[in-house]
């Protein structure tokens, strides 16, 4: 395909990617908020890369919090006719994980930034595992891990849990401690603010019995997560599944090698690759999944697909 402009919405930010031949440009755009409508907010993106110059026939979008009612793709390829664009693919940034790291085979992508989500892929079969935002799911998220700091820290202060290193840089932030709780609910950004402790829990792991108990509970769930998607398409009992595991979560070493060695206990022949793949490179191979493949019943697309 000559032209190709690649969107991947997440919550902490959206990057952007036009394909022109051998041509590339990227830039970033603030995050989605999946608690607002999303077609609005994409509308957006999609007029600011108009207003950028360019030129595209194909775009492809994966987002954070995409459900079944906010997937108007016709709507929103009037916006992306400003490109020149005739055709537009949208889905679940699951998709795009999975496109990015494993293209259109089979195995299982868990995606872990701020949220998380696990896709599963078999012969025939697509599995969805979490993915159901801070409220309800994202476990081992660096929204789950930050939640699970300042848990651990509120318990500390009012002598319920252990004490903790993570007292310190939270207090840094909220001098008030006993009044965090009240700001961080009033804060539009509350999601990434708390997800950005996730870094400081990895840092603290190594001497800090509290933080490592967090990321091996991290570990835990997202390994556990990619086990069950595998499970209902019948990915486990192959010789040998495929994982690929990215995200921020996954910079943690630590982490890194928990979720590995949780998974090679369970899955002992489970061909495991970390960091390897970008979600926007998933997004540019949206508009080439054909009506052959496995996840094209999970796309929704508005005009006709790259040949």
């Amino acid at each position: 395909m000559s032209s190709v402009l690649a969107i991947d919405a997440g919550q902490t930010g959206t990057k952007l990617r036009h394909l022109d031949g051998e041509a590339a440009r990227e830039w970033e755009a603030p995050g989605i908020r999946t608690d607002l409508p999303l077609v609005p907010q994409l509308t957006r993106v999609l007029g600011d890369a108009a207003n950028r110059g360019g030129r595209v026939e194909f775009v492809g979008i994966g987002v954070s919090g995409l459900t079944d009612d906010a997937a108007d793709a016709r709507s929103l390829l009037g916006t992306a006719a400003l490109l020149g664009a005739r055709s537009l693919t949208l889905a679940h940034d699951s998709i795009t994980a999975y496109l990015g790291a494993l293209g259109d085979s089979r195995g299982a992508v868990v995606a872990s930034g701020t949220g998380v989500v696990t896709l599963a892929v078999g012969e025939r079969a697509v599995a969805r595992v979490d993915g159901w935002g801070n409220i309800m799911g994202d476990a081992g998220s660096g929204y789950w891990i930050g939640r699970a700091a300042l848990d651990a820290v509120m318990r500390s202060h009012d002598g319920r849990g252990p004490a903790t290193a993570l007292t310190e840089f939270v207090v840094a932030d909220f001098p008030r401690l006993e009044d965090a709780y009240m700001e961080l609910q009033g804060d539009d950004e509350r999601v990434p603010r708390v997800a950005r402790y996730a870094r400081t829990v990895a840092e603290l792991a190594s001497s800090d019995g509290v933080a490592a108990r967090i990321i091996a509970s991290a570990a835990e769930e997202l390994a556990h997560s990619v086990v069950t998607g595998l499970g209902r398409v019948g990915e486990d009992s192959v010789e040998t599944p495929q994982v690929r595991a990215i995200g921020g979560v996954y910079r943690s070493r630590r982490l890194a090698d928990a979720f590995e060695d949780v998974l090679r206990v369970r899955l002992p022949r489970a061909r495991v690759l970390i960091g390897t793949a970008d979600p926007l490179d998933g997004a540019a191979r949206l508009p080439g999944v054909g009506e052959h493949s496995a996840l094209r019943a999970r796309l929704v697309r508005a005009g006709a697909a790259a040949s």
